[in-house]
């Protein structure tokens, strides 16, 4: 959802984004991810981009991936609408996404965006075309919720952990993003909001997310005044790990990304797998279902290996 509720904020901000990429932006071995999508529907989760270095220089892409190490970050391309989540970015999003659940090479990943804000929820030009249907708009709006809400499930069934950076605004679906995240550090002066209400939408599908994240009543807070918070209100409440200077924010979310990297892969995965799931359970269920995985955790030959170098005060030789 485009940014409400602030207007003088930011029409100063589309006022200031420029339209060119970076060229430091696309590197050798990044990979690029084409803005131009059908609309309404995904494109195959396997779809190969094959394109020469120099065209991939200069062609306008909606999302950039670049891999540094074991380390993939996603950048959305859209400055100039403040990256709102269009068909095309959700779709872009998507896919690449499922990509990068098959790519063993990966072990953690952080999302981005271009410009002066990470992202500004969805693109209400695009919702106002989808009125014009014969049904008002019904079946578009029903399945682009839906379309977002497997771009957040993705990154919660994502087999590596996922960090948001954001920074400038993070508003409605954008805010949604972040939350959606499993770790969050943003720019300092960064401000999130759920303020769809400011325009008579409630923001019920950002509330998903938003709700487990932060307490409740903080939550409904933000949902039914539709006002702003800062990154220190975001950090008090768990919406977000920390704030940092903007300048060292690139910095801040790859040292965290490295480090989440360097630990064995198999274990952050089934880690990561069973924090999700023992969180809907009851406390007893929750102890059982984890305890079976401890033992299966345990069974392995790599969780030996760690156990036996810790001991012996060497590095581990682990296999994956």
């Amino acid at each position: 959802m485009k940014a409400h509720g602030d207007a003088h904020l930011f029409q100063r901000l589309d006022g200031e984004i420029s339209l060119h990429l970076g060229k430091d932006l696309i590197k050798k071995g990044g990979h690029l991810v084409d803005g131009h999508f059908e609309r309404h529907a995904f494109l195959p989760a396997r779809l190969a981009v094959e394109e020469s270095q120099t065209q991939r220089r200069h062609k306008m892409t909606i999302l950039i991936r670049e891999d540094q190490g074991a380390v993939a970050r996603l950048t959305m391309n859209r400055p100039e609408a403040l990256n709102a989540l269009s068909d095309a970015m959700l779709a872009a999003l998507h896919e690449e996404l499922e990509r990068i659940s098959e790519d063993r090479n990966i072990r953690a990943v952080v999302i981005g965006g271009a410009g002066k804000a990470f992202c500004a929820g969805h693109d209400l030009k695009e919702m106002t075309q989808g009125r014009q249907a014969e049904d008002g708009g019904k079946a578009y709006f029903a399945d682009l919720f839906n379309r977002c809400a497997n771009v957040m499930r993705s990154i919660r069934d994502l087999p590596q952990p996922v960090i948001a950076q954001p920074h400038g605004i993070a508003t409605a679906a954008g805010c949604q993003l972040v939350a959606a995240c499993d770790l969050a550090i943003a720019a300092e002066g960064t401000r999130f909001g759920v303020n769809g209400v400011n325009i008579g939408l409630f923001c019920s599908t950002p509330m998903v997310a938003l709700s487990r994240n932060i307490p409740r009543k903080q939550a409904f807070e933000m949902l039914t005044t539709g006002q702003f918070i800062n990154t220190e209100r975001a950090t008090a409440m768990g919406l977000i790990n920390k704030a940092v200077p903007e300048q060292d924010l690139n910095a801040a979310t790859q040292e965290l990304a490295e480090t989440i990297a360097a630990k064995l892969g198999s274990a952050v995965k089934i880690g990561k797998e069973a924090f999700y799931r023992q969180l809907e359970m009851g406390l007893d269920d929750a102890y059982d279902y984890t305890r079976d995985v401890m033992v299966e955790n345990m069974l392995w030959r790599d969780t030996e290996e760690g156990i036996a170098a810790f001991i012996e005060k060497r590095p581990p030789e682990w296999t994956q």
